[in-house]
Formats: C-alpha cells, sequence, structure tokens
C-alpha cells in the first residue's frame, strides 16, 4: 500500500495537466484518461471526479454529494478521501 498523503477539508483537489474526464458518447460510459493509461471509474467515482475541477475543496464536495445523494456525509467523505488519496498515489489527481 502507498503512503497516503493528508487530505484537509480545506484541499482542493484537481487533474494534473495531461489527465481528463471524458465521456465517450460511442460507448455511453465515462473514462479517466492520463498518458498511457486509461480508467474506467465506478458511478461513485465519476460524481467524485466530475468536482475534481481545481475549484471545489474536499469539504465542498463531500457536502454537494452528500445533499445530491441523501447521504451521510461521514460516508461520503470517507469514500472521497479513499479515491482521492488512491488517484493521488498514481499521480492521476492533484491534491
Amino acid at each position: 500500500m502507498g503512503v497516503e498523503t493528508k487530505i484537509e477539508p480545506t484541499t482542493i483537489p484537481r487533474m494534473p495537466r495531461g489527465v481528463r474526464l471524458k465521456h465517450d458518447e460511442t460507448r455511453d460510459e465515462w473514462l479517466l484518461l492520463a498518458p498511457e493509461r486509461v480508467v474506467k471509474p465506478n458511478p461513485s467515482a465519476i460524481e467524485i471526479l466530475k468536482r475534481c475541477d481545481g475549484k471545489a475543496n474536499v469539504s465542498e464536495i463531500v457536502q454537494a454529494l452528500a445533499e445530491q445523494f441523501s447521504a451521510d456525509p461521514a460516508l461520503i467523505e470517507r469514500d472521497v478521501r479513499a479515491l482521492l488519496n488512491e488517484l493521488a498515489a498514481k499521480r492521476m489527481l492533484d491534491l
């Protein structure tokens, strides 16, 4: 397991240059594209990644998802932090 990055509520995640979330119209699916890599994120990861725009902080992302899905913010925060750590370790997300 890799080293986890300390993620604060004020951390603003963004995709680094060369990484983007793209909807493939032909296959009707979302893909996370990076140099020499393609990842097919699950539906919850897609919703998190859509908000990693370099503007919203972790707290705002969690709150928006909790409101959108009427879910417990603590559970949402756990999932958001896990995904952000995983993608940051793979250099597919900047924190």
